[in-house]
């Protein structure tokens, strides 16, 4: 199952859920030979999962796509039969969103790294995993752009780089070089390339445009070739201080860091700017994915007056 999820260049964190789903399902069919395992034990697992284990729609569906790869890939067995039938309904729900002002308010209480960090995935509409794996050459301060490089769906995207933030990056970059130079004095092993580039180009972890914007300040083992290098920060260290800093101006709402890429999509929208526009600053491959914003705006972007008012 490794073996198969690394041919097809997953991320490491769809390596882990679905290793951890295969699991899952290895137990409930009591470690079963797998050539004893088929499309009846895939579709009690699932109707298991979903009705005495009570999961959501979304987590089901995490499930159902891990064993789907199971069966096609690892174990060639045919099971297009059985997955529509256990395949959970989706239930569109609205985002979270934060009002310009909410938005200033939650980003002022927070610190340091976290701080610019909060502010870059408002500003440039970056989910937490594109934040935290931000490298040096993406940010290109003159055109003030971000590249997002494998992003969601394995495809890279340039977003835009906010004005206010320039100075803020400059200081962060010169703390990150610090750490670089550090690591080159001691002979660090460079830093994790994506795909097949550290193959191809073995010495390029080690170049100053491949290090990350945001480095772990301790060296981690890497789980896919237990070499000793220096990571980017984890995302649970923004968690952490956004929670923190949201409880601080005693707003309310059920937000969390991803609640600062919706706002920043939904303030887009207040301001007039295109739908098309907004979906490939976000990276959306579906334009009814970001059409959803469209009921959360303040502003009455679809032009619709209410028949009362006439």
């Amino acid at each position: 199952m490794k073996k198969a999820i690394r041919l097809k260049n997953l991320s490491y964190r769809t390596e882990k859920s679905y290793l951890g789903w295969v699991k899952r399902f290895r137990v409930f069919v009591r470690e079963r030979a797998p050539s004893e395992v088929g499309g009846d034990e895939f579709q009690e697992f699932l109707t298991y999962l979903a009705i005495d284990k009570k999961v959501s729609p979304s987590t089901q569906n995490q499930a159902l796509n891990a064993l789907v790869f199971l069966f096609k890939h690892v174990l060639d067995k045919d099971i297009e039969g059985y997955i529509d039938a256990v395949r959970a309904k989706y239930r569109r729900r609205l985002p979270v969103v934060l009002t310009r002002q909410e938005v200033q308010r939650v980003i002022s209480k927070m610190e340091g790294i976290q701080r610019l960090m909060a502010a870059m995935i408002y500003g440039c509409g970056l989910r937490v995993s594109e934040c935290v794996r931000l490298r040096i050459k993406d940010i290109d301060l003159e055109n003030l752009t971000v590249t997002v490089r494998q992003g969601k769906g394995d495809k890279d995207r340039i977003t835009v780089l906010p004005e206010s933030l320039r100075e803020a990056i400059l200081e962060q970059m010169k703390r990150a070089r610090a750490i670089y130079e550090r690591d080159r004095k001691q002979n660090i092993a460079g830093v994790s390339l994506p795909g097949a580039l550290e193959r191809k180009y073995p010495k390029a972890g080690r170049e100053w445009g491949w290090f990350w914007l945001f480095p772990s300040g301790s060296l981690s083992v890497d789980p896919r070739g237990n070499t000793v290098r220096r990571h980017h920060l984890h995302s649970a260290t923004l968690q952490r201080a956004f929670r923190k800093a949201l409880k601080e101006t005693g707003i309310t709402k059920h937000a969390s860091v991803h609640t600062l890429r919706h706002s920043f999509a939904t303030h887009l929208l207040e301001g007039g700017y295109d739908i098309r526009t907004i979906q490939e600053l976000l990276g959306h491959k579906q334009l009814h994915t970001t059409m959803i914003y469209t009921h959360v705006a303040r502003k009455n972007v679809m032009g619709v007056r209410s028949p009362l008012d006439r």
